[in-house]
Order: C-alpha cells, then sequence, then structure tokens
C-alpha cells in the first residue's frame, strides 16, 4: 500500500485508511465525538436515500409484474367469457425483476468496491452479498416457520420451485468454495465468472420449467394459476379449457 492511501493522525499509535468517497476533507484532527457525530448523520442520510429509491423501484416493478391479459374463452356450455390471467409468471417474476429490486443496493455496492479496488476483493462486498443469500436462504426461511400460530398450518404451495432454488443457493456456496480454494486459489477467471452468470438464467429456467410441471403431469388444484381477484366456477372452468387450446381471443 503506497502512503499516500494513508491520512496520518496527530497520535503515532495508528492511522486511518481513505473511503472511497469519505473523508472529503482532512478532518483527521477533529474531535473525534464530532466526527462519528457526521459520519453517523451522513450514514443514516444515506440509508435513507437508499430505501426511497428502493421503495420507488419496488413500486415500479409490482406495477410491471402485476400487469395483466384479457382473454376471451369458450366455456363447456358454450358461452364465451372473458378473463384477466398474469402476464408475468410469479416465478419468474420473484427470481427476476424482484431479486434484482430488493438485492439492487448490495449489488451496487459490491460493483462500487470492486471497481475502487482495481478489480480486487474488498472487506464488503462479497460478504455482503454471500450473508445475505445465506440470512435469505436460512433465517427468513426460520423466521417463517416459527411465526406461524400453533393452532394453524402452512404449506409451501410450489414446493418443487423452492427446492429448486434452494438446491441452486447450496451449490453457489460450494461453487464459490471450488473456485477460491481449488481451481484457482484467490483469484476468479472470466471463464469461471462466465459460468457463475450463466448459472442464473439456468436457475430461471428450471424453475420454470419445474413450475409448469413440463416434465410430469400437473394436479388438479395446480389447473388455475392466473386467477386475478376473485375467481369463480365460471372462470375456473373457462380457464381449464382455454388451457386445452379453446382460447378464442386474446387481447394484451
Amino acid at each position: 500500500m503506497e502512503v499516500d492511501d494513508y491520512i496520518f493522525c496527530n497520535r503515532t499509535d495508528r492511522c486511518e485508511s481513505k473511503g472511497l468517497i469519505l473523508p472529503l476533507t482532512d478532518e483527521s484532527d477533529w474531535n473525534e465525538g464530532f466526527r462519528a457525530f457526521l459520519y453517523f448523520a451522513g450514514l443514516i442520510w444515506s440509508f435513507f436515500a437508499v430505501a426511497i429509491i428502493a421503495d420507488i423501484f419496488m413500486c415500479s416493478i409490482e406495477v410491471i409484474t402485476s400487469k395483466t391479459s384479457k382473454l376471451k374463452i369458450a366455456t363447456p356450455q358454450g358461452k364465451i367469457e372473458e378473463v384477466e390471467i398474469r402476464v408475468w409468471n410469479d416465478t419468474v417474476a420473484n427470481l427476476t425483476l424482484m431479486a434484482l429490486g430488493s438485492s439492487a443496493p448490495e449489488i451496487i455496492l459490491s460493483i462500487i468496491e470492486i471497481m475502487g479496488n482495481g478489480f480486487k476483493s474488498g472487506e464488503l462486498g462479497p460478504s455482503t452479498i454471500v450473508g445475505s443469500a445465506a440470512f435469505n436462504l436460512l433465517v427468513i426461511s426460520a423466521v417463517c416457520v416459527a411465526s406461524i400460530p400453533e393452532s394453524e398450518v402452512r404449506r409451501v404451495k410450489l414446493i418443487k420451485v423452492f427446492a429448486v432454488t434452494a438446491s441452486f443457493s447450496m451449490f453457489a456456496y460450494v461453487w464459490l468454495f471450488l473456485v477460491l480454494q481449488v481451481i484457482s486459489p484467490n483469484i476468479v477467471d472470466v471463464w469461471e465468472a462466465v459460468f457463475t452468470f450463466m448459472c442464473f438464467p439456468l436457475l430461471v429456467v428450471v424453475a420454470y420449467i419445474i413450475d409448469k410441471d413440463f416434465c410430469g403431469v400437473k394436479g388438479s388444484d395446480m389447473d388455475v394459476e392466473a386467477d386475478v381477484g376473485e375467481c369463480t366456477d365460471n372462470v375456473t372452468i373457462g380457464f381449464s379449457v382455454a388451457k386445452k387450446g379453446a382460447i378464442i381471443n386474446a387481447k394484451h
């Protein structure tokens, strides 16, 4: 590390490393309590800024994923009814847009750090992403299970999709260990990065196939998956017929 990368304090027993943005000026000789207050205020301000931007981003994503399409279908009684179905598949939306919206801050944080460090791993980016993934898989799942009242029962509706995402998550940890400790210790080659990135579209495709049961037979309880609002018996019957090819007209 070069000498310019450090700020030398009046005290001779320590030094402080520069950040990517702060300090803006040479405030190393300021009162530590005042400096701590300024940094804390800046941190809170940054949290509010990220929260506002993320909230707008998530609202925009919800508008996109809630878009519906009107279908005119024929019921078994020979009548023509119009139903609304979602354009976006729930599984694909959750794995792509929703995941991007909720993870955008940590992804941007990692990108900023890796570019600021000359494409060398820092102390914040990798730990944030790996820790967030582990938190989502383990802690959030545990809280969802523990928060269910004793007199009630909850079931994972798409257990196959959950199994796929959990399997890919565990594979990600194993693959990360192989890349950094076995294949090329402490170095990420281009082909390793490309392979890691391509695992994401593979996850989306596999999860979509499992969700649609293209490789199996769907149960009767999964015939209607695009119910918007209240789903009446006629809509249920009509959409079941529409899935078999009796769609008369479709308007987006």
